[in-house]
């Protein structure tokens, strides 16, 4: 039988209590090693140049560089790294801001430990997880601010179901049988006209109008 590799986790939080709390939880499953933890962003960004994380929980409030700014810095450099926002805060601003930096998940802190090991696993294969609380702040906050009309295309609806289910552009070409920059230019249009700011955003405003299941 071949032997799969544990997801490498780096967490990060300037509260020790919180990081430890967080360590006997994950410790409980096999498929996740820890391989690290920083105090704060700065100390996050070296880290992951050092131990290369596949995932890494971040919060975002933060003395010194915030979680937002961290998650940005992480994405650019090592984007083999995914990045999980774990806090207690669901106001839409920090949500978005999360969401524009790079960030795949964004979870409250009371999340479970078996929810928090699942978005850990689909962070790692490229899928994203939103707290129900965070998808409904961005779904008020794009409502208020547009009318529900999406306008969306037959081609860029079938995008945006495989985008919902975690496919990258290219595997999306590769269903759709056209290149990746069609569908590029079919994502960037889809994120214009729901108002989304990332495609993790589109997702989430797609399912709460019922575009998509």
């Amino acid at each position: 039988m071949m032997r799969i590799d544990p997801i490498r986790l780096l967490i990060v939080d300037d509260h020790a209590v919180m990081r430890t709390g967080l360590k006997l939880f994950l410790m409980a499953f096999d498929d996740l090693d820890l391989v690290g933890e920083a105090a704060g962003g700065e100390e996050a960004v070296q880290l992951c140049g050092r131990v290369h994380p596949d995932a890494v929980l971040m919060d975002l409030a933060m003395p010194g560089m915030d979680g937002a700014t961290a998650t940005q810095a992480i994405r650019r450099q090592y984007p083999g790294s995914q990045v999980i926002v774990l806090t207690n805060f669901q106001d839409v601003e920090l949500v978005q801001q999360a969401l524009q930096a790079g960030a795949i998940g964004y979870l409250l802190k009371n999340v479970s430990a078996d929810d928090l090991a699942a978005a850990i696993r689909a962070a790692h294969a490229g899928r994203s997880t939103l707290a129900p609380e965070a998808t409904q702040a961005l779904v008020q906050a794009t409502m208020q601010g547009q009318a529900l009309e999406h306008d969306l295309t037959p081609r860029e609806q079938e995008v945006l179901t495989w985008m919902a289910k975690g496919l990258s552009n290219p595997e999306i070409a590769e269903q759709l049988t056209v290149s990746a920059a069609t569908v590029k230019f079919h994502v960037s249009n889809i994120l214009s006209k729901l108002g989304a700011t990332s495609r993790t955003e589109a997702v989430a405003v797609a399912m709460q109008r019922n575009l998509i299941s």
